[in-house]
């Protein structure tokens, strides 16, 4: 499975307007150059604005598919899409959620990463977009990119490699588990949540979301 780093965004908070009121949210990802820092909770320069839904230990950085983005371009009619159009934090040439799993532990650059968990999309995805239909159809495309916690600090830059370097004996896939996630009176779903329960690396909020769903 080779990955590849394409390009390394990152924002701090602003005000965006969204049904007649004023909204803060991080977002608006711009790519930037040379050598990015990895810090325990964020990449240097980046924030986010609701800290009890985005951002944390286990949701520092936030990694989404270039493949992808054709996709997108033609379910969306858009000509073209800039890097950081998901709010994603590192764009990777090669991730796929089908092969990642939960736990899973990536090198890039000399800075260390678990993947914690899928993304869960909210309101704000819509409002990068300007497509309020955009929450939906991402939840639907099983497109989702990965969460990831630090586990060691250092700095990573645009053509790092993306290396695999620990693989969780659990091998539950990011995509597997969120699509169990929309299916939770589907039996077989429900023993795949389960089984994501005993994975030491998942978020905590991933696992009170799945306890809620198993209830």
């Amino acid at each position: 499975m080779t990955m590849t780093l394409v390009s390394v965004n990152v924002a701090q908070p602003i005000a965006v307007a969204h049904n007649g009121t004023s909204v803060m949210t991080g977002i608006f990802k711009q790519p930037v150059a040379g050598a990015v820092a990895v810090h325990r909770l964020n990449l240097a320069g980046d924030g986010q604005a609701d800290l009890t839904k985005h951002g944390g230990m286990h949701k520092a950085v936030y990694a989404y598919s270039l493949d992808h983005y054709s996709y997108w371009r033609d379910l969306l009619g858009r000509d073209a899409l800039p890097l950081g159009q998901f709010g994603e934090n590192l764009t990777v040439a090669g991730l796929d959620e089908a092969e990642l799993c939960v736990g899973d532990q990536l090198q890039i650059g000399d800075a260390l990463f678990s993947i914690s968990q899928p993304r869960t999309p909210c309101f704000k995805l819509g409002i990068r977009l300007a497509d309020p239909r955009m929450p939906k159809l991402f939840a639907e495309s099983l497109r989702t990119g990965v969460y990831l916690q630090v586990l060691e600090e250092g700095t990573l830059a645009a053509g790092s490699t993306v290396e695999v370097v620990a693989r969780d004996p659990h091998r539950l896939s990011i995509r597997t588990l969120f699509d169990a996630y929309r299916k939770p009176d589907d039996p077989a779903a429900q023993e795949i949540l389960t089984r994501a329960l005993g994975i030491s690396a998942l978020s905590p909020q991933w696992r009170e979301h799945i306890a809620q769903r198993l209830a």
